[in-house]
C-alpha cells in the first residue's frame, strides 16, 4: 500500500514538475520560489467532454495541463460550436482572467481524460506578479498567444473551403506536428467536426475538402487515424 502511494505521490511530481518546466515565465523562480509554487498547486481529473471552464464564469485559477488535452471553444447564439485552440500536456490557460479579473473568455472542455493544475488567482497574483522578471514573461507568453489569434483569423480571412481547411491543418502541423520521412504527422486525431468548427465550415464541406486533399495524394491518414501532410501539400499550399 505504502509503495503504491509512493508511485502515485511520485507521478504527480514528475507531472507537476513538467509542467513548470514548460512555462516559461516560471524559468526566473530560484528553487525556494518554485518548491512553494509546486506545494500550492491543486490537481483535479475530467473525463473526456467534461467541461472544465464555462464561458463568462468567474475564473479564479490559472490551470496547468498536467495530461491529456483540451479545447477552447465559444458557442454563437444558435448553438454552434466555434474551436478557438486546442491545449496539450505542458500548456497552460485560464491567464486572462486572472490577469484582467473578468470572466472567462470562453469555454474549456476535456477532449480526453484530462489532468489539471491549477492555482488560485489570489496565490498567482501574490507569488508571480510582484517579480518583474515574471512580469515580463508574462508579457511574452501573452504576445504567443496573441500571434496564436492572429493565425486563427488567418484562417478566417479566406473566402473559400479549400483555402480554410488548408490553413487549420498547417496551423495545427506547427502545434502539433513531427516530422517524418513523408512529411509532417499531426500527432493528435482531428475529427472532420474539428477541422470544421475551427474553420467555421459544415463537417460535411470539411469532409469533401478532406478527401479531396486525399485523392490528390497531398495528405494521407495514418493508421493511428492521425492526418499525414505531405511535401506537395505545402507546395500547392504555399502556391495558392
Amino acid at each position: 500500500m505504502a509503495v503504491k502511494k509512493d508511485l502515485k505521490e511520485m507521478a504527480q511530481r514528475t507531472r507537476i514538475d513538467y509542467a513548470i518546466g514548460k512555462i516559461p515565465f516560471l524559468a526566473c523562480l530560484n528553487n525556494r520560489e518554485i518548491a512553494e509554487f509546486k506545494g500550492l498547486l491543486e490537481e483535479k481529473q475530467f473525463k473526456k467532454n467534461q467541461i472544465i471552464l464555462q464561458e463568462e464564469d468567474t475564473a479564479n485559477y490559472f490551470y496547468f495541463v498536467f495530461s491529456g488535452k483540451v479545447k477552447i471553444i465559444q458557442l454563437s447564439a444558435d448553438g454552434k460550436e466555434k474551436m478557438l485552440a486546442i491545449h496539450k500536456r505542458g500548456d497552460f490557460f485560464g491567464e486572462m482572467a486572472i490577469l484582467d479579473g473578468g470572466t472567462a473568455p470562453a469555454t474549456v472542455i476535456a477532449l480526453e481524460n484530462t489532468r489539471i493544475g491549477q492555482i488560485s488567482r489570489e496565490v498567482f497574483c501574490r507569488q508571480l506578479l510582484e517579480n518583474n522578471k515574471v512580469l515580463k514573461g508574462i508579457i511574452f507568453m501573452l504576445c504567443g498567444r496573441l500571434r496564436n489569434a492572429w493565425s486563427m483569423m488567418k484562417v478566417m480571412s479566406f473566402a473559400d473551403a479549400e483555402h480554410r481547411v488548408r490553413a487549420v491543418l498547417e496551423y495545427m502541423a506547427e502545434q502539433f506536428g513531427v516530422s517524418c520521412p513523408d512529411g509532417t504527422r499531426i500527432d493528435m486525431k482531428l475529427t472532420h467536426s474539428d477541422i470544421g468548427n475551427f474553420a467555421s465550415l459544415t463537417r460535411e464541406t470539411a469532409t469533401r475538402m478532406i478527401n479531396r486533399l486525399e485523392k490528390a495524394e497531398e495528405i494521407a491518414i495514418t493508421d493511428r487515424k492521425f492526418i499525414l501532410l505531405k511535401p506537395a501539400f505545402y507546395r500547392n499550399t504555399d502556391s495558392l
